[in-house]
């Protein structure tokens, strides 16, 4: 993703990515590995859940629960997903330059409105 970074920066695109390890591996990983984006720690896989792109091969009790299947989100400002590309296994990633066209295109469009709040 390294190679790639500049380019999603030139569409406005921040790049982070989101494992489930903790946070001193990633820390390790991106000083070794010369990472320029933050890494983020998903321990549990909260968020992979709530994303919907955990994989459900491993229950609680196995060393890998929590890993989500390889993906991509884009998340507006507004935080409204407006991109997901995962795939299945732990293998394989989605193309990066297929992701940079979707994203390309994407860009294009006007962002969906927001609904007004709900009264309460």
């Amino acid at each position: 993703m390294t190679e790639w970074q500049g380019k999603f920066e030139a569409l406005g695109v921040n790049v982070a990515a989101m494992s489930y390890d903790d946070v001193a591996v990633l820390e390790d990983f991106a000083a070794t590995e010369s990472i320029g984006y933050p890494l983020l720690s998903d321990k549990g896989g909260k968020h992979a859940r709530r994303f919907g792109i955990l994989n459900e091969e491993y229950d609680e009790e196995h060393f890998a629960h929590g890993v989500p299947h390889p993906g991509v989100l884009f998340v507006d400002p507004a935080g409204t997903i407006r991109l997901k590309r995962a795939v299945p296994g732990y293998r394989d990633r989605p193309p990066l330059d297929e992701l940079l066209s979707a994203l390309t295109d994407l860009l294009q469009q006007p962002a969906p409105a927001k609904a007004p709040p709900a009264d309460g």
